[in-house]
């Protein structure tokens, strides 16, 4: 299923490491500088507490996936929510507003300038994100993991410090419905993937890049649907969303890399031994074909937006994702049986 997965990280040059070094210092500055942009609207981060796993995230508009978001990661032990609102007019901050354990700020600053929100969030994990165990996901994204159902995240951190890993990696798993995109309805407060049921093994690729040793896993549905001529520009299905976070870190380019580039050893991808999870991408509910026209006209996704017309297009002409071979979901059993992810053998105690 993957090729080109390499365990170890090449080896790179003083001079690399050096460069490397600046550019993880040049991104801490600017996430420092970055938080002149934000508006605290709610500071509820006197209720953190030594031990608890933080969630990080940034968004726009999202207030049809938020209360399955909460339900989803409350469930999993989340201890408290950081949430940085884009200028959203939705209703998404008024609804982070009413939560109990959540601290909220706001920017009207450009999502694209700040690293696609990225400084906003270092910034948020350098001032209150040290020394946590710090999830960082966007508002489209479910984690998963062996026994997940069974087990908080308290437990797997409490077994990653004991085997002395400092990040969890996952496969983001593109989710989608059987018909045409935006025909169906979604009911907020439901488990989106009752709806968006279907998913795509494979096929995906894997490689280490050099200098920083980040892995770069492509393929998948929407490769298969929007980039099947320009695989080169498929998106990015790798991450390290769970981090006991440093205020010396950065993630570089959301959280598929960061810096030092020893944590980019955290995840070697599908079929990988090292331990692993999968992030239930649910981009595609109903809601999907007006928010594809709306991100079309700003240009606020994608370092060169005037590339991704087709892709925008491809979504807006409501298309059909669902093959004869696309597989039904059914947990994070399925996923692991199936290599998607990697429970090893821990044991839970």
């Amino acid at each position: 299923m993957t090729s080109g997965t390499v365990h170890n990280l090449p080896r790179i040059s003083w001079r690399q490491k050096y460069q490397l070094r600046w550019k993880r210092r040049r991104l801490l500055w600017r996430s420092l500088r970055s938080r002149h942009q934000l508006t605290c609207l709610k500071d509820q981060t006197g209720e953190i507490r030594a031990g608890g796993v933080l969630c990080f995230t940034t968004l726009r508009n999202e207030i049809t996936r938020l209360p399955w978001f909460f339900h989803h990661y409350r469930q999993l032990g989340v201890g408290h929510f950081l949430f940085v609102d884009n200028g959203s007019d939705d209703g998404s901050a008024e609804y982070l507003l009413d939560q109990p354990d959540v601290s909220v700020w706001q920017t009207y600053s450009s999502y694209r300038g700040s690293r696609f929100g990225l400084d906003w969030l270092t910034w948020l994990q350098m001032r209150y994100g040290h020394n946590h165990w710090c999830l960082m996901v966007d508002a489209d994204e479910l984690l998963v993991y062996s026994q997940c159902d069974t087990h908080p995240l308290q437990d797997l951190t409490h077994w990653l410090d004991q085997q002395g890993r400092v990040g969890f990696g996952a496969l983001m798993l593109d989710l989608y419905p059987k018909g045409p995109l935006g025909h169906e309805s979604y009911d907020p407060n439901t488990d989106p993937t009752e709806l968006l049921c279907w998913f795509d093994a494979g096929p995906h690729r894997a490689e280490r890049q050099s200098p920083m040793g980040n892995l770069w896993v492509q393929g998948g549905a929407r490769e298969r649907m929007f980039f099947a001529q320009t695989r080169q520009r498929s998106p990015t299905l790798n991450k390290i969303p769970l981090m006991r976070w440093s205020r010396r870190y950065a993630y570089v380019n959301s959280c598929h890399s960061a810096l030092p580039r020893h944590l980019n050893a955290t995840y070697d991808g599908p079929d990988g031994s090292a331990p692993s999870g999968v992030l239930l991408h649910t981009k595609f509910l109903p809601e999907i074909v007006e928010k594809s026209k709306s991100e079309k006209q700003r240009h606020q996704h994608f370092h060169d937006p005037n590339q991704f017309g087709a892709y925008y297009d491809g979504i807006i002409n409501k298309p059909d994702m669902w093959t004869p071979q696309s597989v039904r979901y059914a947990g994070w059993t399925q996923l692991q049986q199936m290599g998607l992810m990697t429970g090893g053998d821990w044991v839970f105690s």
